[in-house]
């Protein structure tokens, strides 16, 4: 009897010390989507010249397309297990602060996930991150982008869940938040865009989804 009794002490304390970690994996477990983030150079029937941060990239257009783009929503669709991207501003206090919340559809679970520094706008005094405070006098704030899956903190803060990591950002009340979802649009040379993409044996990349983030300064249409 005495060894199946210190046996099943044994399993009990490995579970309680396994089960929160297993948790945690899972909660971190999105596979990451490949894909082009970038400024459009040139746009036709089968083909995307995008203009990446490391590069132009041409990207394949395989049909049925889909385009996304993004339609306002509030705080009350930021849901524990949504797939968000958290634009923020790292205050002088060290706490990351939301600018603008995007939650992605499913079929886009995965889309640039991460946490990574964003290039300053041009003219401004801040470097912005994409995980993605008002001060009394101009300062280099650091600026991120975060894509990962959320998990609600205390009060007014999310934690952001991605592979190998996670940001806890703290998240005003009036911060704009969109959906991104499907619709029609016009893809125009100057658009920035997320362009999901596969790898093809020849080396060459596809997409039959684009996510339209910002448009050019002229006029799209839009059904």
């Amino acid at each position: 009897m005495k060894h199946p009794l210190l046996r099943l002490v044994f399993v009990t304390l490995l579970a309680t010390q396994v089960g929160p970690h297993m948790l945690n994996a899972q909660v971190k477990a999105t596979p990451p989507i490949s894909g082009v983030k970038g400024k459009l150079q040139a746009v036709t029937s089968n083909s995307l010249d995008i203009l990446s941060p490391s590069g132009p990239v041409r990207v394949t257009i395989e049909r049925p397309l889909v385009t996304y783009r993004q339609t306002p929503s509030d705080l009350s669709h930021v849901t524990p297990s949504s797939f968000v991207g958290v634009a923020s501003v790292k205050q002088a206090n060290g706490v990351e602060v939301a600018t603008q919340i995007k939650i992605f559809p499913a079929e886009l679970r995965g889309a640039g996930e991460g946490s990574r520094m964003m290039d300053p706008t041009p003219g401004a005094m801040t470097h912005s991150r994409m995980t993605n405070g008002s001060v009394s006098r101009p300062m280099m704030s650091h600026s991120r982008m975060t894509n990962g899956t959320v998990q609600k903190g205390r009060g007014t803060t999310l934690v952001v869940h991605y592979q190998n990591g996670s940001q806890t950002i703290s998240v005003p009340p009036n911060v704009p938040v969109t959906q991104v979802a499907r619709g029609k649009v016009t893809l125009m040379p100057g658009d920035t865009v997320y362009a999901a993409t596969t790898k093809q044996p020849n080396g060459t990349l596809t997409t039959n989804k684009v996510f339209l983030i910002a448009e050019v300064a002229t006029q799209h249409t839009m059904r």
